[in-house]
């Protein structure tokens, strides 16, 4: 198998970009039939035969829901280095993923890659709107922990908006603002706790604070965030007002395929990097969807090779 580490294309081309993506995917699909028995007794049941996919829409994938019930892994289990945790939403269940060290630095390159097309490659003052206690567990990470982690690869002089209670230390983050007040600052948060714990908060106290010269990137929780009637206009509307920060970035990720984040431009569209992509299913047959059609997204990504992660049928709606 290639090893996709050794080498980070960046702005390939969409024809480069589909040859890269299709090389390594094979060569990954191959690895897990080899190496996982759950993976290839399940492309056993779909009856799969040719696994050397001409197109990208032919690499066989795993519906996400199967990593709440079952171990999959493609290396041994001394190898496993991190276990990673997504939320539990149906019966208590969450998804398990296990990490090599391989898996684990590849993930890192490809995010340092993604982020800083958008923040540029210096690191900056960095307020993670959580508590540091989501950090503290270093072998088993949520949604939120690993977000936090990942990013903070990306700054420095870290500090945190919130108490291990969630409840805001207005005194710290002012103090924070006074300190690189001159200074491009990066905040960083899970949306939903942005929103209930930090804009909510500042508003219910009618705090205003100006962090005029910063970048806010921000992603997940927006299954609550649509219980309140939060859209994405309505949420960038609250944080400039409350806030003052114009520049702020939406990303859609999982757990299932961390690293590989589809990070939102200033247009309000969703980009795949050179190391990932997607494709529209509809819910019913899974046939291919076109342009403008909604159906379940299906994410491919060159980076799981501990697990067999690297083509994922999602149960989120995409366009």
């Amino acid at each position: 198998m290639n090893n996709v580490s050794d080498v980070l294309p960046f702005n390939l081309d969409n024809n480069n970009k589909k040859l890269f993506l299709l090389r390594n995917l094979n060569d990954l699909t191959e690895f897990h039939l080899n190496n996982c028995k759950e993976y290839r007794s399940l492309t056993e049941k779909f009856k799969i035969k040719n696994f050397k996919a001409k197109k990208l829409r032919e690499i066989p994938y795993v519906p996400v829901r199967l990593f709440k019930h079952f171990k999959l892994l493609s290396i041994p289990e001394t190898s496993i280095t991190k276990v990673m945790v997504s939320s539990g939403t149906s019966n208590n269940k969450v998804s398990k993923v296990y990490l090599d060290k391989n898996t684990s630095a590849l993930q890192v390159k490809v995010l340092s890659k993604i982020v800083t097309d958008f923040i540029g490659s210096k690191r900056l003052p960095f307020l993670i709107i959580d508590s540091k206690s989501i950090i503290n567990n270093k072998q088993k990470f949520s949604a939120r922990s690993a977000g936090a982690l990942g990013f903070s690869i990306f700054g420095k002089e870290i500090e945190y908006a919130l108490e291990e209670d969630m409840s805001m230390n207005i005194e710290r983050i002012q103090n924070f603002i006074k300190k690189f007040q001159d200074k491009k600052i990066l905040i960083f948060g899970f949306t939903f706790v942005v929103w209930k714990y930090f804009i909510k908060e500042l508003q219910k106290r009618n705090i205003k604070l100006n962090f005029s010269n910063s970048i806010l990137i921000h992603g997940g929780g927006w299954k609550n965030m649509e219980l309140e009637s939060i859209d994405n206009d309505e949420f960038k509307n609250q944080i400039k007002e409350t806030i003052n920060v114009s520049k702020i970035h939406n990303y859609y990720g999982m757990v299932e395929q961390t690293g590989s984040i589809y990070m939102e431009c200033e247009f309000g569209y969703l980009h795949s990097s050179s190391f990932s992509d997607v494709i529209i299913r509809d819910h019913k047959t899974h046939e291919i969807l076109g342009v403008n059609k909604t159906g379940l997204i299906q994410l491919l990504s060159v980076i799981p090779k501990s697990y067999p992660g690297h083509s994922l049928l999602s149960e989120d709606i995409g366009e």
